[in-house]
């Protein structure tokens, strides 16, 4: 006879804030012994690690390919997610994306999911499910301060039971289901990345690095330079080349790698950071307090210095630093910094007696955001 599994179909933005979160939620559902449907488009499908052997069965990968549009909105040629493409022209990656309603919809009918998992970009699969007559789940992928539901209580549990209280004068449950927390990474010893920090001093290597969604401007990302530069840290960049820029050498100030050679390393396009973070030269991050990130940097007990711009970061990074577990450069009226104050925070983070308690903290930090017997049963707990 055989086997009935439980059926969920998720649709997730096309954004790897968005599409890492869901592919471990996936994951962590398949391993629960529930069958998923992922759905996605190519280029973004290849870009998310392999689904293990031993749950293949239970996680589909299910591809389809962004329409064409007009000449005017086309995309360029591979460019599937925001980090492909320039701000201006995210509006064109919506427009293709809502697109993808009619063959999810056939999907949907087709497949009869018990449930169906979306966020809040794709509103076309609230109609779509009420057709159905399939129940809609939304997945936060921010945390609690935020209606978050990827967290946990030993981190802001104050948030959550306030949450919970307001929501329809508490009628509503709240669930964290943990912090999702990725596999473990297989280090690449081989790789240049890993052949350069394997020469350097433990804790001694600043990551920065500021995700997909940040669009930065030439001069922020020259002051970001100039101040990573005055630090006199050892460093390793994962920064992808800005659409303004002409090549990777336009990106970063004038003779910034020359002067800089030998302490630090600059790595053009995608980095693989989690194995990055995992390397035992790595003491600390400057980056844009993405929850994603956060989860990432504090899962290994490094030092944080939080450089927010859109979205929920600047939330999560007061919440660090009201916690003590980061410290965030600070910024004139106008919004913008300076590479003075990037390198006294980076200093205060990852050398200096004055940082110690934060160090401390952040190690200690590690018990929780590294606790996978924690996570999994938040977990199990919502399944």
């Amino acid at each position: 006879m055989a086997t009935t599994y439980l059926h969920i179909v998720m649709v997730p933005w096309s954004a790897f804030g968005y599409l890492i979160p869901f592919f471990q939620l996936a994951l962590q559902l398949a391993k629960a012994g529930i069958k998923v449907s992922f759905i996605s488009t190519p280029g973004n499908i290849k870009r998310l690690s392999n689904v293990p052997s031993n749950i293949a069965t239970l996680l589909d990968l299910v591809v389809f390919p962004l329409p064409n549009l007009d000449d005017e909105q086309q995309l360029p040629e591979g460019c599937e997610a925001t980090v492909d493409i320039p701000f201006e022209k995210i509006q064109y990656l919506k427009i293709a994306y809502d697109l993808l309603r009619q063959p999810v919809k056939q999907f949907v009918i087709d497949q009869k999911p018990d449930w169906i998992l979306i966020d809040v970009i794709p509103h076309w699969m609230m109609e779509i499910a009420q057709e159905q007559h399939i129940p809609l789940v939304n997945f936060s992928v921010f945390f609690g301060f935020t209606v978050a539901f990827r967290t946990c209580p030993e981190y802001e549990a104050e948030y959550l039971n306030a949450f919970e209280k307001i929501t329809i004068s508490g009628s509503k449950p709240v669930f964290p289901i943990g912090l999702l927390l990725p596999e473990k990474p297989q280090g690449r010893q081989t790789d240049e990345i890993f052949r350069w920090l394997n020469v350097q001093k433990p804790n001694s290597v600043v990551f920065v690095g500021f995700g997909s969604e940040c669009k930065l401007s030439k001069e922020q990302t020259h002051e970001i330079a100039y101040g990573v530069e005055l630090s006199g840290l050892p460093f390793l960049w994962a920064l992808r080349k800005p659409h303004w820029a002409f090549n990777e050498l336009d990106a970063l100030p004038c003779g910034f790698q020359e002067r800089t050679r030998g302490r630090g390393m600059v790595c053009f396009g995608w980095a693989p950071q989690l194995e990055i973070l995992g390397h035992s030269s790595i003491g600390g991050s400057l980056f844009h307090a993405g929850w994603g990130s956060i989860i990432e940097t504090l899962e290994f007990g490094h030092s944080l210095v939080v450089l927010p711009f859109v979205i929920d970061q600047p939330l999560n990074a007061r919440l660090l630093v009201d916690k003590g577990l980061g410290v965030e450069i600070e910024r004139s009226e106008d919004g913008s910094f300076s590479r003075d104050d990037i390198a006294k925070a980076l200093r205060l983070a990852m050398v200096s007696a004055e940082g110690e308690k934060l160090r401390i903290r952040t190690r200690e930090a590690a018990q929780v955001f590294g606790n996978r017997d924690l996570h999994d049963s938040y977990f199990n707990r919502f399944v």
